[in-house]
């Protein structure tokens, strides 16, 4: 059983724990570990988690699991706005757009529909904007989150890269309709 709420303001401890434990998964297995180490620390700290909520531009959802809920299952972050990225910008067809901007999930709850609920309900979430479309980009590498995307109602439309520390990523770039 997992439950989704939206994050509040004394959330971002457990948000920042759960954003350490879980970016590194999504990053490819030849990352090195102290790119992934800076990113975390420039991004996903407790300190940036307070901006993050703070931003109303910015809804954070929260996937609690059946255990205690000082141990997040996992979280999602949208961020109203037009993309600041060239390649977005020009791959993306709905307009306005908001960016499913993390969808992060501790590994035993991998498998578990656990990703299915926590994203359904941000979905939810971000039809209460006034966006016609949500828009991600992923690794073009992790097939396994891009087939849980394209079941989901996402469908790649362009590409863009991502930085993380000297390597520059691959990522698609994917987007549905709301």
């Amino acid at each position: 059983m997992v439950s989704v709420r939206r994050a509040v303001a004394n959330d971002s401890t457990a948000l920042a724990a759960v954003a350490a434990a879980t970016f590194p998964l999504a990053c490819p297995p030849e990352s090195d570990p102290a790119d992934i180490a800076d990113f975390i620390a420039a991004n996903l700290t407790e300190e940036r988690f307070a901006e993050y909520l703070a931003d109303s531009s910015r809804v954070i959802m929260i996937a609690e699991g059946e255990r205690a809920r000082s141990e997040l299952a996992g979280y999602t972050m949208l961020v109203e706005g037009e993309p600041s990225d060239a390649d977005v910008s020009s791959a993306l067809r709905l307009r306005p757009t908001i960016e499913l901007s993390k969808v992060y999930l501790r590994e035993q709850y991998h498998g578990a529909g656990v990703a299915r609920a926590l994203v359904d309900a941000t979905i939810a979430a971000a039809t209460d904007t006034a966006a016609k479309g949500v828009w991600l980009g992923v690794n073009d590498r992790n097939a396994r989150a891009v087939r849980f995307y394209e079941k989901s109602g996402f469908e790649r439309v362009g590409r863009k890269t991502f930085r993380l520390g000297a390597t520059l990523e691959s990522d698609f770039v994917m987007e549905r309709p709301l």
